[in-house]
């Protein structure tokens, strides 16, 4: 620690009466946290620990801190102290605003060159850590998105072996809110989506009951359904929560059509929406006949001049063989 006066207070975590002490440190000196939750839903995919180069760089280019930024330089400094760890002066709460700092000190390395920080125990146990972080950013900021509040009670759940009725408790959300949290936050990791961005096409995936009994029937449904969300094909959270149950209730020949890739998401929507394949058929064929024979049409066609009209008659040949072809299997 350097040498100055402290102000000596507490923080109440599970419980009991933690000490502490306010003051300020050389910002250069202090370490990211890479277990939290906002670090982690970063940078979490791989088996090494990031460094601490890797951390900022990160962390530098979110738009939230991009925020920060202006808004400590506009208000001179921070208005809620970080978190930091006695002696091993890690950053447990603030490390976005740490980083919003480094880059204030690039600019000016005088005037940003100590942060206002709470100096916690050494000894804080993982427990009351999580404690902490739980009471600024569930119960308190709400500035964390879903899926690293997700990864927060993910990791208490899965590593700390935190009983999700406990964490209930402590939050003030309930059990089948933090189940499936955990669930979808689990269902990212198990396909190696770490795009934070489509957390709510996974969340509307487990959301519909229709989907998990065709999941459970179908078992590469899932996958299919996670490539097509990674490639683009299902463009929009919203289609999973509004089309794909049509097409996982649609029947055995349309989501077999789906599951096997001769079908893509548009074309299973279409043979869901219109009550089948056979009956799309239809359709599409006599919206086609339909508009072809209008007087409209065929004196338009009639009038084409070329290279146009030579190009429709070739078409026609075609579709008139195909025609023939098909009259003779289905008779």
């Amino acid at each position: 620690m350097i040498d100055q006066e402290w102000v000596h207070d507490s923080i109440t975590l599970k419980g009991e009466e933690v000490p502490l002490k306010i003051g300020y440190l050389p910002q250069v000196d202090l370490k990211y946290f890479p277990e939290n939750p906002r670090i982690y839903s970063i940078l979490s995919f791989g088996d090494a620990e990031p460094t601490q180069e890797e951390i900022e760089d990160v962390l530098i280019k979110r738009e939230h801190v991009k925020q920060l930024i202006h808004s400590i330089k506009a208000n001179g400094g921070l208005t809620d102290p970080i978190f930091v760890q006695d002696h091993t002066i890690v950053v447990f709460e603030g490390n976005s605003r740490l980083a919003a700092y480094r880059v204030l000190a690039n600019q000016d390395p005088i005037r940003w060159g100590k942060i206002k920080c709470k100096i916690l125990p050494m000894d804080l146990t993982e427990d009351k850590i999580f404690s902490l972080l739980g009471e600024y950013h569930i119960i308190g900021k709400q500035d964390w998105a879903p899926y690293e509040e997700a990864g927060y009670l993910y990791r208490r759940h899965t590593y700390y072996r935190t009983d999700v009725g406990l964490m209930a408790r402590d939050l003030g959300l309930s059990v089948q809110k933090i189940k499936h949290l955990i669930e979808v936050y689990s269902l990212m990791r198990s396909h190696g989506d770490e795009n934070v961005s489509r957390w709510s096409y996974y969340d509307e995936f487990l959301k519909s009951r229709k989907i998990k009994q065709c999941r459970e029937q179908y078992p590469e449904f899932e996958k299919v359904v996670v490539t097509k969300i990674k490639s683009g094909e299902i463009s929009r959270a919203a289609d999973i929560r509004d089309y794909l149950p049509k097409i996982a209730e649609s029947g055995k020949k349309i989501i077999g059509g789906f599951v096997s890739g001769k079908l893509n998401f548009q074309d299973a929507l279409d043979h869901a929406s219109s009550g089948g394949i056979d009956k799309n058929y239809y359709i599409k064929i006599n919206k086609f006949r339909t508009w072809l024979v209008t007087p409209e049409v065929m004196d338009d066609i009639i009038e084409t001049i070329d290279p146009f009209s030579k190009k429709i008659l070739y078409e026609f040949k075609k579709i008139k063989a195909g025609i023939e072809h098909l009259e003779k299997k289905m008779t």
